[in-house]
Order: structure tokens, then sequence, then C-alpha cells
């Protein structure tokens, strides 16, 4: 099988995730746990015997949705009550929710309504990531999670079968982030869609079959020579819930770009961090919770030895990025508040960085094309007067 093929196969993952689901329930005749982002341990529920996956944001328009949750929620809440109303989610056995945004909880809630059958999981994790108590607080709420896994299924779930699972979601990670590191050098010359089909598919499809293909893709790329890639290197940055529209991250390369790194969640963010594979599992899912803040900062979690604005800054020094995008999903109000702090290390370093608000409704491209064009052009000026 061809790198074509494979990143052919993420895609038809990426863009249907529910057919996904359904054929591979069809053919296992086991169950799927549907979890929102960002912080659920898939191993957990793969140990169990399910399909874990992350519930995505539909493309289609929202309809039935509307009158279920208030119109200022964001785009991906939005759509999550809007699929569950129009009966998307029938293939879920259960749904795992997390508190990490008051959004989200309203979301919980109006699904909570529609889909009566479908056993609904609330967890709450410690938000302050660095009191002496977050260890053992975390490891409490990934026990109770199991506890709810185990009720759920009506029997165990085996420290050896989590030893297992946390061993293949970590191989997962770290093939995708070679794909990263080959990316940087043009060894990988993935586009910005294709490197987004790749990590979707791993929040979806069935784990050691994504494994599989991606240990061939992989390889293909290692055997490959370099290609040169003209044009600005850019780093994205945002998103913490759904993924950003493929036709603006085309947009962005058409402009003259090259995406080079992303602290995005169907990106860096989502593979950034392993899960240590020895001792209690559950101790180290808890590690593994703690450790994903100080590799990449998330806004809604409240740690103060880490700064998402430094490590922004240390990422484009790493990646040799002339600048940064931000693509903030509308209404997003962790990344709302937190952007000023952005904006203002940025400008105090001269480092050139584009806003740009995304919706979940259709957005005017042409008008985005321009700002984006523009951005590039002042960064090759910035450059050649240097």
């Amino acid at each position: 099988m061809d790198s074509q093929q494979i990143l052919g196969i993420f895609a038809a993952a990426a863009n249907d995730p529910l057919g996904y689901a359904r054929a591979w329930k069809d053919r296992t005749g086991r169950p799927v746990i549907g979890s929102f982002p960002m912080n659920f341990p898939g191993e957990l529920a793969h140990a169990a015997g399910t399909l874990p996956m992350i519930l995505q944001e539909s493309p289609d328009p929202i309809t039935v949705g509307h009158g279920l949750l208030f119109p200022f929620y964001c785009g991906y809440t939005r759509s999550m009550v809007d699929q569950a109303a129009r009966g998307d989610f029938d293939v879920l056995d259960a749904i795992m929710f997390g508190d990490h945004c008051v959004q989200l909880l309203g979301a919980a809630d109006a699904i909570r309504v529609q889909l009566t059958q479908t056993r609904v999981i609330f967890f709450q994790l410690i938000s302050s990531m660095c009191d002496p108590w977050t260890q053992g607080r975390s490891e409490e709420s990934f026990a109770a999670l199991r506890a709810e896994l185990e009720d759920l299924l009506g029997a165990p779930v085996p420290d050896a079968a989590l030893h297992d699972s946390i061993r293949l979601f970590n191989r997962n990670r770290v093939l995708i982030r070679k794909l990263y590191d080959m990316r940087k050098t043009g060894k990988a010359p993935l586009r910005a869609a294709e490197m987004q089909h790749v990590v979707k598919s791993s929040m979806i499809m069935d784990k050691a079959e994504h494994t599989a293909l991606l240990e061939q893709l992989v390889a293909f790329h290692e055997q490959a020579a370099p290609q040169a890639q003209p044009g600005m290197r850019l780093h994205l940055s945002g998103h913490f819930c759904q993924a950003p529209k493929p036709e603006i991250l085309s947009m962005i390369e058409d402009c003259g770009a090259i995406i080079v790194g992303d602290d995005l969640y169907h990106g860096f963010r989502y593979i950034s961090t392993d899960v240590p594979e020895i001792g209690d599992p559950i101790a180290g899912l808890a590690r593994w919770y703690l450790d994903r803040n100080t590799g990449v900062p998330c806004p809604t979690r409240v740690q103060n030895n880490v700064d998402w604005d430094a490590y922004l800054l240390d990422a484009i020094a790493e990646e040799r990025a002339d600048g940064m995008i931000v693509l903030m999903a509308k209404f997003c109000e962790p990344h709302m508040y937190y952007y000023p702090e952005v904006k203002e290390a940025f400008e105090a370093r001269g480092v050139p960085h584009l806003l740009i608000e995304t919706e979940h409704e259709s957005m005017a491209l042409e008008g985005l094309k321009t700002r984006v064009e523009t951005f590039v052009e002042i960064i090759r000026r910035r450059a050649a007067a240097a």
C-alpha cells in the first residue's frame, strides 16, 4: 500500500467518523464509546474492549439543534447537540464528558435530554495543575472513570489490558510525532489538511489498525529524499476542540505559506505526551494528564510555572517559523480570555502573527485569503529588509 492510499484511508475516517464507527461495530459486535475533547484517556475504553472515539464537529449546517443551545455557544458544542438531536449518535453505547469548558457542560446537559437511552458518564478533572494534591485527585478521577466503564460493560478492566493499551497508544503517538519531525525537514512534505487527517483519524479509528498504517506511512517517508519547501514557514495555533476546516488550511498554504508546526488539538497537542508504561496504570494516566499541560500548555488549565505564550515563542524558534497564524473558534471563551497575553508577548518580541476567527457556519474565504496574503507579504518584506 502506498502513501496516498494510506492517506486516503485516514481521510475517509476523518470525513465520516460515525460511519467508520458503525462499520467497526457491525464488524466486531463490540461497543463504541464517544468522548468530548480534550483530556479523556482513550486507553481506558480501549482496554475495556471498546472503540474509543473523540466526537467530531459535523460539517453539516445546524438545524434541529438551534432551539436546544444558546446561539452564542461555540460551533463545536452546537454541532454536538445538533448531531444528538438528529439521531446521529445512535451508534454510541456511552458518551464521556469532561468539565474543561462551561459551554461543554451546557452541551452535556442538552445531550442528556436527547439521548435518554445512551449512558452519559461525566468525569471531573482538577484544573489546578501544580498543587501537591493534583496527582492524587487526578488518580481518583481516572479510577472513578474506570469503575464507570466496568459498570457499563459488566466486566473488569484488568491492569494487564490497560498496560497493553497504553503501549499501543504511545506507539501511535510516537509515529505521528515522527511525521511532525520529518515534516519540518521536508522528508514528509504533507500538506496541512493531510496532517490533520492523520491526527483526526487517530481519534476515530481502531488504534491497532491506525498504528499499522502509520508504520507503513512513516517507513515510506523515512526512505524518501527531503524535498525543498519554498514559502514562508508558519506555526498554526488554537482550536482546542474542533478541527479547522480543511479549506482554511489549504487557503493558507495557497497564499505561499508552509505549515511547519502547530499546537492545534487536531494536531501536535493531541499527540504531544506519552503515558508512563511502568507502574500503576491509573497513576500513569494521571501523570500523562499533568505532563500534557507542561508539554503543550492549555488555557483551560491553571499552572503558575507554565505559560502558553512562552511555549509558542519557543516552538516558533525551534521550528524556524517566520510567524504564526492564530485560529480562534468563535465564542471560545478560554481562548478569548488568554489571547491578549499571546498578542502582547508576540508584539514585545517582534514576532509576526495574525488572528483569524473561525465559525461553524460558512466563512468568506476570499476576504480571509486577502488578509493571509497580506500577512505573508509583510513577513517576506521584513525578511528581505533584515
